[in-house]
């Protein structure tokens, strides 16, 4: 029942992120953590993150927006001391708590239209906002999927973008949880397992891709953050 499981997580969220940029920590991690320590729930989620946006960075690179993808950078080498810090000191479930009811909030503004205008100055805000959450909670996601769907970014400019900044965020989080927190062969091991099962992941995500039109993909991000809203929501509350 645990392989079945864990193969399950692992495809599941491995065409999620294939196919919208979006969501591979948001599904696997809380799953993950029923099989797996934290620690090693979390770095397995970043390598098999990490594997993916490799794999698929040649096939989007055209899609990237480079100045978006700079200033986002930027922002979160600002954000990360920030979360690292709130880490520290914070009350870990009353921040889930507060995150959780400001995506909630803003999903539902999204839902009835709220329109964000993008700004260079934005793109440096909201990449501050998914480092601090990367170092904080784990999961980068939440921010930029509220921005950029409030931006209306075509959904070929915001995966390409966001697997792009992925790419980056995931290596230095990786880097610094085998410092602070080591890792361990459970880590490697389950990592080189799932390999095979992402790969196929990959293939039915990119079919998947090219079947969504821009209106079903604005359903699907929705979808996404809800799902996050309320398992932090559910979390704090348990």
């Amino acid at each position: 029942m645990e392989v079945f499981l864990f193969i399950a997580i692992i495809l599941t969220a491995s065409v999620l992120q294939t196919s919208t940029g979006f969501g591979f920590s948001i599904l696997a991690t809380p799953f993950l953590l029923l099989l797996f320590s934290v620690s090693d729930a979390i770095q397995i989620n970043l390598v098999l993150s990490l594997i993916i946006s490799s794999a698929l960075i040649s096939k989007i690179r055209n899609d990237i927006d480079f100045g978006i993808l700079k200033r986002l950078i930027i922002g979160s080498i600002a954000g990360m001391p920030i979360g690292i810090a709130v880490f520290v000191v914070a009350d870990m479930q009353k921040l889930k708590l507060g995150i959780s009811l400001v995506i909630l909030l803003l999903t539902v503004l999204l839902i009835l239209s709220l329109r964000i205008r993008r700004t260079a100055g934005r793109d440096f805000l909201f990449g501050g906002l998914s480092g601090s959450l990367t170092t904080s909670i784990g999961m980068p996601g939440p921010p930029l999927l509220l921005y950029f769907s409030g931006t209306d970014t075509l959904k070929e400019k915001l995966r390409g973008t966001t697997l792009a900044f992925y790419l980056f965020i995931y290596s230095v989080s990786l880097v610094l949880q085998i410092i602070f927190t080591g890792t361990h062969t459970t880590v490697w091991v389950s990592s080189a397992m799932a390999i095979p099962i992402v790969l196929l992941g990959l293939y039915l995500g990119q079919r998947l891709f090219h079947r969504i039109d821009q209106r079903t993909f604005r359903y699907v991000t929705y979808a996404i953050l809800l799902f996050t809203g309320v398992y932090l929501l559910m979390d704090n509350l348990g």
